[in-house]
């Protein structure tokens, strides 16, 4: 880390991860480069390494901040609601993802890779960011269920999460997939976030 004041380097540090998020917008992750990431900064790319070692660890740090985004639309709906049917709860939920289409690009992108190429201390952050929002689905079954039981709760997290991973890519289809799927013959209708995830969760509240 650079010298230089602790507010001083959060804010590169943010600058580098809002310069990403826009270079998701219209690129995978494979076409970003830390150079495009730094050439979207007031700073030089060499700077970037001061904070960041590789890519990976900017994009965790990005994924570390959409999961505590999503995690506080949950925590709200979980504060400003005593009660939830299992409609109610797979509306919430579905509408919440609904508004994180990058947290979706995220996940559905190599997380192998990019937690083998980052730090342990980079990786312990996004952990507990993303332990929070388990914590906060695991809570609102809680409250909003009270019948289930904690190997319930436990079985709809490990199936609602892993889940997860598959929803942007079945949502979102670019030309060349398209065209790829024409020519084999394919025909798969295109679902929304929203009714993908409410599919999904009020089937297995169902069972």
């Amino acid at each position: 880390m650079p010298k230089g004041s602790t507010e001083l380097s959060n804010e590169r540090c943010e600058e580098i991860v809002n310069a990403c998020e826009e270079l998701c917008i219209t690129k995978s992750f494979h076409d970003i480069t830390i150079k495009d990431i730094g050439d979207a900064t007031s700073f030089s790319r060499t700077s970037v390494y001061n904070y960041f070692h590789t890519k990976e660890e900017i994009f965790l740090s990005l994924m570390k901040r959409e999961y505590g985004l999503w995690t506080k639309d949950l925590r709200e709906a979980l504060e400003q609601n005593e009660f939830m049917t299992r409609m109610d709860f797979a509306e919430m939920l579905s509408r919440s993802l609904e508004k994180r289409s990058l947290l979706l690009k995220l996940m559905s992108m190599n997380h192998y890779d990019i937690e083998s190429n980052s730090r342990p201390e980079h990786l312990a952050d996004f952990m507990k960011s993303y332990s929070e929002a388990v914590d906060t689905i695991s809570a609102c079954l809680e409250k909003y269920f009270p019948d289930m039981s904690q190997f319930d709760r436990q079985d709809f997290v490990y199936t609602f999460f892993p889940f997860m991973y598959g929803i942007y890519p079945y949502t979102r289809k670019d030309e060349k997939q398209t065209l790829a799927m024409k020519e084999a013959g394919v025909t798969i209708k295109t679902l929304s976030v929203y009714d993908i995830t409410f599919n999904c969760v009020e089937r297995l509240l169902r069972c």
